[in-house]
């Protein structure tokens, strides 16, 4: 069996050893006997029809102040040779980020993207949720001022997001006497999501995982005193959870359509009733479902993983 995988993510110097998902899933194929080939996406590139990438080959440790080394000087392959390429890097999703699903998109089927380039850009996080409306909250889209104000007054708190961004990054809440169209303003190159206030935040942003449609774990993300941002990176507090409000059945609607879209390890952000994110691109929160619960959730992973595509 082809025992060779490829992940194409940020720079692995910068991870945050404590939360970072995509160590644990390449930490995991290691233990499997799979050699891992690491790059970044600006080395993703098409020569000859076919697509390469330049990288190195790394060895992980459970260390965090030596948690990988480069086992190769850098070098170029082809990424068909591989069996898995996992699509890691953090959005902003923008044409950097699109165009890399267009060149992964031209491997051959026998090399599986997780998750599939395809189903990753059409499935925009913050936009994907409007397929499940049933489980918003009052929500807008859109970049005028005027249009945002209306709605600001008819729901007395607002929460505004830019559409492609991630970490909580341009978050901001408004109320009829805080409104600054200032603020907003350098946002507005492209339209943002305009939510009703959703007060349960104070009880934790839901971080609900899937692998291959199954629901496998959860960690509720507490914000600061004050804040709103539950993010771990904006320094929201993992705190233990069950299915709650409304999660099953979110769950039981939303698993069955992400496997028929080939998304294989989803994320999706709940807070009290209301399904606010789904995030594809690349999901964490494992480590703190693993801490938290007890669990090894990656080992589940590269089950389902091997068991879906024939490997074992």
């Amino acid at each position: 069996m082809n025992k060779k995988i490829a992940i194409q993510m940020d720079p692995i110097e910068k991870i945050d050893y404590e939360f970072d998902t995509s160590f644990l899933i390449a930490y995991e194929a290691q233990q499997r006997g799979y050699k891992i080939f690491y790059y970044n996406p600006e080395n993703l590139f098409i020569h000859d029809n076919i697509v390469k990438a330049k990288g190195n080959f790394i060895k992980l440790y459970l260390n965090e102040k030596k948690y990988f080394e480069y086992l190769s000087n850098e070098i170029i392959l082809n990424l068909s040779d591989f069996i898995f390429v996992f699509l890691r890097q953090d959005p902003p999703f923008d044409m950097n980020y699109i165009t890399s699903t267009y060149i992964l998109d031209l491997l051959p089927d026998s090399t599986y993207v997780i998750n599939n380039p395809t189903a990753v850009r059409n499935s925009t996080e913050k936009l994907y949720t409007f397929n499940f409306k049933e489980f918003m909250a009052p929500t807008i889209v859109s970049k005028d001022l005027d249009h945002i104000e209306e709605f600001l007054n008819l729901h007395k708190v607002i929460i505004t997001k830019p559409l492609y961004g991630n970490g909580g990054i341009g978050i901001h809440k408004f109320t009829k006497e805080s409104f600054n169209r200032e603020k907003l303003k350098p946002y507005l190159n492209l339209p943002i999501m305009i939510q009703k206030f959703i007060k349960e935040i104070n009880l934790g942003d839901r971080r609900i995982i899937f692998i291959d449609g199954d629901y496998v774990g959860s960690v509720s993300r507490v914000p600061q005193v004050g804040e709103v941002k539950a993010n771990f990176h904006a320094g929201g507090t993992p705190r233990k959870t069950e299915l709650v409000f409304r999660d099953k059945e979110i769950i039981d609607k939303l698993g069955p359509e992400f496997r028929k879209k080939n998304l294989f390890f989803v994320g999706i952000d709940v807070i009290g009733d209301y399904l606010t994110e789904i995030n594809v691109t690349s999901p964490t929160g494992i480590k703190q479902i693993n801490i938290l619960n007890n669990e090894k959730l990656e080992n589940l992973f590269w089950d389902k993983l091997e068991a879906k595509y024939k490997l074992v």
